[in-house]
C-alpha cells in the first residue's frame, strides 16, 4: 500500500469500529497507528529537509552544517533517514 491508502484507511477507522451485532469490532482498536506515526514521520522529514534549503549561511553555521551538508540531506528522498 502506498502512503495515501494508508491514510484513507486510517480516516475511515473511526467509522469501522462500530460494534457488529455479534458485539466484535469490525477491526482492532489501534490497529493503523503505526502507518499514521509513519506517515506523520516522513511529513516531518521532508517539511524539515525543504527548511533547510531556506537557511542562510549563518543560520546554518548556527546549526553546524556547511551549505553543501545542508543540500545533501535537503535532496534525500523522505523516506530515507
Amino acid at each position: 500500500m502506498n502512503g495515501l491508502s494508508d491514510v484513507r484507511l486510517t480516516m475511515k477507522a473511526g467509522e469501522l469500529q462500530q460494534e457488529a451485532p455479534g458485539g466484535h469490532l469490525y477491526v482492532q482498536v489501534g490497529a493503523a497507528k503505526p502507518a499514521v506515526r509513519r506517515w506523520n514521520a516522513f511529513w516531518l522529514r521532508l517539511t524539515t529537509r525543504r527548511a533547510l534549503l531556506r537557511l542562510t549561511d549563518e543560520q546554518l553555521n548556527d546549526i553546524g552544517l556547511s551549505r553543501e551538508q545542508a543540500l545533501r540531506e535537503a535532496l534525500l528522498p523522505f523516506w530515507k533517514l
